[in-house]
């Protein structure tokens, strides 16, 4: 019999895999695509902080895919949201996605992908949201020079033991 979890395994694991997806970003910024990598991203077109033209969310009123390979330029990561210019129809569009938004993410060049479990309503001000957007895993980069600041404690098990 499963007992109620009050650690929020589920919402752990969500910021965790966003964490996944900015970090990924943030290196095909840096470095470019490299070898047969690319990504295939389907967002909530609905999602607040979306930001696509009037056309494109008549074409995807509810969920669009996009795919990060040959034709996309202008890759900005930010903390909460993504954004690049990719071709529709031949015309460059820019949009911008918050992580939060992204329903699946998948690398087919190496297998690799996850598909976010439907999360709780989010509406603009919920705690929830709040807490989301501003507790997603350090980039690896902050985490090292967090790491090497603070100086580290040592603590004894003695406390910890059965006597």
């Amino acid at each position: 019999m499963a007992g109620k979890d009050f650690i929020g395994y589920a919402e752990l694991t969500d910021r965790a895999l966003r964490g996944v997806v900015r970090e990924a970003l943030q290196i095909v910024a840096k470095k470019g695509l490299i070898g047969a990598h690319h990504f295939y991203i389907a967002f909530d077109t609905r999602h607040p902080g979306v930001h696509i033209s009037d056309t494109l969310r008549k074409d995807y009123p509810l969920e669009m895919a996009i795919v990060l390979q040959h034709q996309f330029s202008g890759l900005k990561v930010g903390e909460h949201d993504f954004e690049v210019t990719l071709s529709f129809h031949k015309m460059p569009e820019s949009i911008k996605v918050p992580y939060l938004a992204i329903r699946r993410f998948s690398d087919p060049s190496v297998e690799f992908g996850f598909q976010f479990q439907s999360p709780p309503e989010r509406t603009p001000g919920t705690a929830l949201q709040a807490k989301a957007e501003t507790a997603l895993p350090a980039p690896l980069e902050e985490k090292k020079k967090e790491a090497s600041e603070e100086p580290g404690q040592v603590v004894s098990l003695d406390a910890f033991r059965k006597k």
